[in-house]
């Protein structure tokens, strides 16, 4: 049977909300998965995707749905989405907590959907045809910056699993495709990170000329999925053109013949 069907993770907003609708225009069926009920509905009821509540940090949620997905079609395309920031302080300072759930969810979550689905992808994929797992992770997981050590950790240790599924499953038609965002501007992202400080949230796009959306990563991740079999993007850099690095920024109007 010949399909073209994406399970996403971290679907209730953001980049995973735009993924999943950007899919569905292309012609996916997908699945978006998220926590929230309420926003799966919603999410649901604006794209007509399918939409199934797992808490990537639950492994029964995620064993419940790699069982939901192989009975229901199968998959061609994972896209480890879920994760997040938060806190923005020292090595030092920063909290524990914020650590290990940063770490549970964007490292260890990421290894629970790939041990999961990666059967349900084996299982799924015709002669021809290649498999793709993508990650999100981040430029923090390229360049470290002072006050993000735990995220820099966490999206670290996320790219280096990504490299290490890469070299494992060569010599399958499985592709593994890292796509690393820059500033992006969503309703979430910095609110979460900064403890619901909504004024601190907004202070971080202030200014910035033309922030990455939620939109240009998830028309980066569709174009990345829908390459010809025998092309994989092992790594995507995003970045918005205000942006050189994470910790040079540029804010105001970007300068013309300086």
């Amino acid at each position: 049977m010949t399909f073209r069907r994406a399970v996403v993770t971290g679907a209730s907003s953001g980049i995973g909300w735009a993924t999943v609708a950007r899919l569905v225009d292309s012609g996916w069926k997908v699945i978006g998965v998220a926590r929230r009920a309420d926003r799966l509905e919603q999410l649901h009821r604006e794209t007509g995707a399918d939409v199934r509540t797992c808490d990537v940090t639950n492994q029964a949620d995620v064993d419940a749905l790699a069982a939901y997905v192989a009975e229901s079609g199968g998959a061609d395309a994972v896209v480890s989405n879920a994760g997040g920031a938060l806190g923005l302080a020292t090595v030092e300072e920063s909290s524990i907590d914020d650590w290990s759930r940063m770490y549970d969810v964007n490292v260890l979550g990421t290894k629970r959907i790939v041990s999961a689905l990666l059967p349900v992808l084996r299982a799924s994929v015709e002669p021809g045809r290649a498999a793709s797992i993508l990650g999100v992770t981040s430029i923090a997981g390229q360049v470290a910056y002072e006050k993000g050590g735990g995220y820099n950790a966490a999206k670290f240790a996320q790219r280096a699993l990504l490299q290490a599924l890469r070299l494992e499953l060569a010599g399958e038609p499985i592709r593994v495709i890292d796509v690393a965002p820059g500033l992006v501007h969503t309703e979430e992202f910095s609110l979460v990170r900064l403890g619901g400080d909504q004024s601190a949230a907004d202070a971080v796009y202030a200014d910035v000329p033309h922030p990455l959306t939620a939109d240009d990563i998830a028309e980066t991740i569709v174009h990345a999925l829908e390459l010809p079999p025998h092309v994989n993007l092992d790594q995507i850099t995003v970045k918005p053109v205000a942006q050189a690095a994470p910790h040079k920024l540029v804010k105001g109007e970007l300068k013309v013949n300086a």
